[in-house]
Order: structure tokens, then C-alpha cells, then sequence
């Protein structure tokens, strides 16, 4: 029974649609776009395209993409992979013989070829029902009339005002004066306004090859970048399916790799061993069993994750029952393992997720992100766009499946989330944070699962991640569960941020009413009709 004199906000609920994102504009546009008769899809890439535009630290249509579709609301998921490349002439030896041991995630070698608008070009060719142009074109009137700049999209923009200053193009466009916004401030990019209108007229080929591409590739180049324009025009998102694991008579799909959402079917693996359902949700030795699960998935994720097309990345050995056991055979319950080498890579990652279900049962679980906060931090003067850095997922090491190389994608970090029980899609859902993601979704999953929380007692729920050698914890875990933590011999750090918002929609199989849930902790917004 949910508390509510604790609880943060209510369920959003509905019958004939329903949209969860991480900002209020972007919610209100996805609603208004079903209820004019657009579908899921329609929907989810106006939604993402105008947080591309009120979120630029968050995400732009300099990033990457990934999807996860039930059409009519089935078990036949589709996944989409709209992660970029590295620039064909980028090798482990260009880098070491630069110097480089590591990928520098402010360096023109940590942007890969953006695969944004490719992605949504692709699904709305296979899915959307509208006009692309119109899909578009709520993105376009924020962009070139402007949008108020919210409280926490000020917070965030202020944390990159260091990065900005270091490139003259995105300090001129994302900048004031060398400040940031403040809250309640009007901000036009009428730049990008005019790139998304020629894409809206023109389509995924205006951004690829032709002028835009040339002045990208020049910016990128510029900045000591190797790309080429045939780098641009190469640019393919790919169909992928999904891979999946079971937990109490569901069905979690994830995309494969080069994403890490196999890293949230592992954890599940390793937690269907337990009973969680007899802990305390927010106890110690729930929070330590997901950190075990969490700091064994890692480290194999870090050993075998990479892009399958360019590496070996043994699936069916991960996804196995035998490798959980073997894992599992690590966990000393009440004892925090041994962290060498378990890290997540960093968590405070700017990235947006929105989940979207309409009344004909379509859902979309759509994420779309530059990686860090404002990417790169490289702009192009001519086009507005701002380029990731999802290179930085890349190692510099010839010996290892995750090394940079030519035409190759990164292990990439976001990961959409859907779940099916039987033929039907139940749980739309996503998480961000960065390398915390695979926890996020586990922690959601058996919060519903294990303890019967509703969707936003989920998303709400405190959390707790591992990541090299160090349990961050979220406000909310109790001293005293904390101190048993400590015991344990885990070293505990306080979160300065949220350690991950997320997104959920939940639809009931037998009456078709569709449950919302949107983080409580940023701007998150969950509406329905």
C-alpha cells in the first residue's frame, strides 16, 4: 500500500495513450501528437527531437539513438541499434602515436559519426504514420521562437559552462557572455532551427551528405578531428532484434551488444537466485545483493562487451544459466567482494528516455543521448549541432574486442527497456545515468516484481550503485543501513545528483489501462489520456 504521506506524486493513468519523458515539453508535445492520431512512434521522435532543443546538454541530434518496438502491443519486439562509428581513419595506433593510453572524452577522436537522425529516419519509415516534416516541427518552433529554460535544465547547463567555453562555436551558441541561462530565461537556436528545417524538407539525406555534412566534417576537422565525409554518408542504423532473459515468468528484452543491456539481464540472472521479496526494498542486504549482482555483471561486461560485427562477443555463454552460477559462486552474502576491476564507467551521463504507448497498443521504448554533459563539447559554427563523444566507451588496447578501430561502435551505455509476459508487451520502460543504467533496471524490474510497487514508487525507489570499488548512495537509504553496508566493507559515498532517473509505462493485459511513471528527481513528466 503506497504510503502517501512519503510518496513523491502519483500514477498517471489512461486507456488510450500514454507518454512518459524527462521534460515537460516533451511530454505534452508526444500527447498531443496521439491524441491528434499519430502513433507510438510518431510520437516518441517528436517527443526525443524537441528535448534535442530544450535539453541541449542532455541530448541532440549530434548523438545516437536505440529503440525497442511492440507494435499492436505483441511479443515480436523490434530493436533498433542507431549508435555511430568511429572515422575510418581512427586506429589504436594513430592514438598511441599521439600519445594517447585512454580516449580523451573531450577530444575530436571521442566523436563518432552522429546516428540520431539516421535512427529515427528508419523507424519512422517502418513505423511512424505521419509526415516526418510535421514530426519535426514542434522541435523547430522551440528551436527558432524559443523555449524557457527550466530549473533543473539551469542546473545542468551551468555544470557545462567550462566544457562550452573551451570551443568558440558551442560557447557562441549555448552561452551568454561566457554564463549559462538562468532559470525563467527565453533561449532561441535559430541555427539549429535552420538544420532541422532542411532535414524536415529534405530528410535523412540532408544531414549525411551535401552541405550540412561538409560543414560538420570541417568543424570536426578543425578541431583536429580525422573524419570525412564519407564517414557521414555510411551511416547505417541497424535492425538488431532483442536478447532476453526471464525473471518470474517475464520476458526482459534488451538490444544486443554493442549496447550493455545485457549487463541488466546478467544482474536478473544472478538475483532470480534469491528471494528479494523477503528483504527490506531500501535494506542492506537488498542493496548488497544487487551491488554483487552489479560489480560480476561489470566486470564481465568490461571483458566481453564490444560491437559483434567487429569482435567475438559470446552471447549465449553470458545469457546462460551456467555463467549466473558462476558468477553467483562469487557472492559471499554479507561480505562486499573484491571490486578489482569492477567499474561502470561514470555515472552523471546526460542522456533522455521516453516511453510511449498509444491506443492501438503500440509502445516505443526510445532513448537518445550525447553521452556527457553537452558531449564533446564541439560545435559546428554552421549547422547548431553539438557532437557526442561516445568514443569515449572505446579502450586503446590493440588486445582487447572493445578497442578503437575504423567503422567500429563503442560498447554504448543507453539502453531502452521492454518486458512481455505471454504474447503481450507489458512494461515500457528506461533508466538513465550512464554506465548506472543496467542497476537502474534491475532495481525497477524487481522493485514491481519482488516488493509490488507501482510504476512510480519504482522509479521513486532510493537507490545504491557499485561502481569501482565505491557504493554511492542515494538520499533516502536509512543510517542505519548504511552503517550495515559499512560493515560489510563497502566504502559509501553520498550522491550529489540522482543516481538515475527513469521512465515506465506498465499496461494491464486484461483491461488495457496503461500506468504511468516519471522521475521525481529531475523534470520528468508522465501523462495519459
Amino acid at each position: 500500500m503506497r504510503n502517501f504521506y512519503e510518496a513523491g506524486r502519483s500514477v498517471t493513468y489512461g486507456v488510450n495513450g500514454a507518454v512518459a519523458s524527462s521534460s515537460t515539453h516533451s511530454s505534452q508535445v508526444a500527447l498531443s501528437i496521439l491524441k491528434s492520431g499519430g502513433n507510438a512512434m510518431d510520437a516518441s521522435i517528436a517527443a526525443c527531437a524537441v528535448q534535442c532543443v530544450v535539453d541541449p546538454m542532455q541530448t541532440g541530434i549530434g548523438g545516437d539513438c536505440f529503440a525497442l518496438v511492440s507494435m499492436g502491443g505483441n511479443s515480436a519486439i523490434e530493436g533498433l541499434n542507431g549508435s555511430g562509428k568511429a572515422p575510418g581513419a581512427l586506429t589504436a595506433d594513430f592514438l598511441m602515436g599521439q600519445g594517447f593510453t585512454n580516449m580523451d572524452p573531450n577530444s575530436p577522436h571521442s566523436v563518432t559519426v552522429p546516428g540520431a537522425i539516421d535512427a529515427w529516419s528508419r523507424l519512422h519509415e517502418k513505423f511512424g504514420s505521419m509526415e516526418f516534416a510535421d514530426i519535426l516541427q514542434p522541435a523547430i518552433d522551440f528551436a527558432e521562437n524559443g523555449f524557457v529554460v527550466t530549473q533543473r535544465t539551469s542546473v545542468d547547463w551551468e555544470l557545462g559552462v567550462s566544457k562550452l567555453l573551451q570551443n568558440q562555436a558551442a560557447s557562441d551558441i549555448y552561452l551568454k557572455n561566457g554564463k549559462a541561462p538562468a532559470a525563467g530565461t527565453i533561449w532561441k537556436l535559430p541555427k539549429l532551427a535552420a538544420t532541422l528545417k532542411t532535414i524536415a524538407k529534405k530528410g535523412r539525406a540532408a544531414f549525411y551528405e551535401g552541405e550540412l555534412a561538409e560543414q560538420m566534417v570541417a568543424s570536426l576537422r578543425a578541431a583536429g578531428g580525422v573524419h570525412q565525409e564519407e564517414d557521414f554518408s555510411s551511416v547505417s542504423a541497424d535492425f538488431v532484434g532483442s536478447i532476453t532473459s526471464e525473471y518470474q515468468g517475464n520476458k526482459i528484452h534488451q538490444i544486443p551488444p554493442s549496447g550493455q543491456g545485457i549487463i541488466a539481464l546478467i544482474m536478473l540472472n544472478i538475483l532470480k537466485k534469491y528471494d528479494l521479496s523477503g528483504l527490506d526494498p531500501n535494506g542492506s542486504q537488498r542493496l548488497h545483493l544487487e551491488a554483487e549482482a552489479a560489480r560480476l555483471a561489470y566486470l564481465a561486461r568490461d571483458k566481453f562487451v564490444a560491437d559483434p560485427t567487429k569482435a567475438d562477443v559470446p552471447l549465449d555463454m553470458l545469457l546462460s544459466d551456467e555463467f549466473a552460477d558462476q558468477l553467483n559462486s562469487h557472492i559471499d552474502v554479507g561480505k562486499a567482494g573484491d571490486p578489482t576491476g569492477a567499474y561502470a564507467m561514470e555515472r552523471h551521463r546526460d542522456t533522455i528516455y521516453a516511453s510511449v504507448v498509444d491506443g492501438n497498443g503500440n509502445a516505443v521504448s526510445f532513448i537518445n543521448s550525447l553521452y556527457m554533459g553537452f558531449g564533446s563539447g564541439i560545435a559546428c559554427p554552421d549547422t547548431g549541432v553539438l557532437f557526442q563523444n561516445r568514443g569515449f566507451g572505446f579502450v586503446v588496447d590493440p588486445d582487447h574486442p572493445n578497442c578503437v578501430a575504423p567503422g567500429k561502435r563503442p560498447l554504448h551505455t543507453i539502453i531502452p527497456g521492454m518486458v512481455t509476459r505471454g504474447n503481450q508487451a507489458t512494461i515500457c520502460y528506461g533508466v538513465m545515468g550512464g554506465g548506472y543504467q543496467p542497476v537502474g533496471h534491475s532495481h525497477v524490474l524487481t522493485n514491481i516484481w519482488d516488493f509490488g510497487m507501482d510504476p512510480q514508487e519504482a522509479i521513486d525507489s532510493p537507490r545504491a550503485f557499485y561502481n569501482a570499488g565505491v557504493l554511492e548512495v542515494e538520499e533516502g537509504i536509512p543510517a542505519s543501513v548504511r552503517q550495515e553496508l559499512s560493515d560489510m566493507g563497502y566504502e559509501l559515498r553520498d550522491t550529489a545528483m540522482p543516481l538515475g532517473g527513469g521512465q515506465i509505462i506498465t499496461i494491464d493485459p486484461e483491461t488495457g489501462v496503461l500506468s504511468a511513471g516519471s522521475e521525481s528527481r529531475k523534470d520528468g513528466c508522465a501523462l495519459a489520456y
